[in-house]
């Protein structure tokens, strides 16, 4: 079924349907354009609305024209960066990235740690020219994209659920995650006051962050929305909280980051609980009660809480 929705959508760019990549969030696919490979993107249904992504589409194009390496999206035959399929169902195209993912979740780096480090530089750089070039577009009125801000993280309803009620944690779990809740509240409000705040990627993982040689690029915006900046390095730290050489990864993402912009590491560690929190949220009406993933994420999240909260 899938398959024959994404041979439906190539049609629409001319194109050929070579392999299913992924089939998660979106349903993704190699696919053959005239002038050359690209990505097809089948979104998923009652995420985000035709507005919203077409804003991510726009924004990504601004971005690659700036130079930032991030895919652009490419107009369908009619002009369209955006096609609604027979079944409802949203397709978009964007530019194919070569490179290798800088990692997978869950499995530890296996790389030579000094490769490791100067990737994680590298990441902080980008990160930082990605936020920059997007302080420098003129976003257009009808912008709209989620909100990952006090509400969207702490908020009665955050974006991606209510963590601290999640139905597989444990008595103690969920008084650590209220606590951890009580806690970015108080130091979220705090950073906002003066703190850099604007369009994030909001995702960045290490499966949306390609390596092609000593080049990064960053894929994925599917989950990109206005929020604190800080967020994506805490999203990016969240991965390798269980890495021997973590306190040196952190160090070296926050020092690419530093060279054009302002962080520090408490700040960045505050805005990782908060991205481990929200993944807790994020698994409740995706996965089963039963299913790991759900006591991996709380249990990582309830770790960090438990190291932030006995901070002095």
């Amino acid at each position: 079924m899938i398959e024959a929705l994404a041979a439906e959508a190539a049609q629409h760019w001319g194109g050929t349907v070579l392999r299913l990549i992924r089939n998660r969030e979106n349903a993704v696919f190699e696919i053959r354009l005239p002038q050359g490979r690209a990505a097809l993107r089948l979104h998923r249904q009652g995420y985000q609305d035709d507005a919203a992504i077409r804003s991510e589409l726009w924004w990504c194009a601004a971005l690659a024209a700036k130079g930032v390496a991030v895919p652009a999206a490419l107009p369908a035959h009619d002009g369209s960066l955006l096609v609604r399929l027979s079944n409802g169902r949203n397709a978009s195209v964007i530019d194919w990235v070569e490179g290798e993912a800088l990692g997978e979740a869950g499995k530890p780096f296996t790389k030579p740690i000094a490769t490791v480090l100067a990737q994680h530089h590298a990441l902080g750089r980008l990160v930082a020219s990605f936020h920059a070039a997007t302080d420098a577009l003129s976003l257009p009125a009808d912008f709209t994209r989620p909100h990952w801000d006090i509400n969207g993280l702490v908020g009665e309803t955050p974006f991606w659920g209510r963590f601290w009620d999640h139905p597989s944690a444990t008595a103690d779990q969920a008084k650590t995650l209220q606590a951890a809740r009580a806690y970015l509240r108080e130091r979220l409000t705090d950073h906002a006051k003066t703190g850099d705040f604007g369009p994030i990627h909001a995702d960045v993982l290490r499966e949306n962050v390609l390596v092609n040689g000593n080049r990064l690029s960053l894929i994925d915006f599917d989950d990109s929305g206005i929020g604190f900046r800080l967020y994506d390095l805490g999203t990016v730290l969240s991965q390798n909280l269980y890495e021997p050489a973590y306190s040196d990864i952190r160090d070296a993402l926050v020092a690419g980051y530093t060279e054009t912009r302002p962080a520090t590491i408490d700040l960045v560690e505050v805005f990782t609980l908060a991205r481990t929190c929200a993944s807790v949220g994020w698994t409740m009406p995706r996965l089963a009660k039963d299913d790991p993933i759900n006591a991996r994420h709380i249990a990582r999240a309830v770790m960090w809480a438990e190291k932030m909260l006995a901070k002095p």
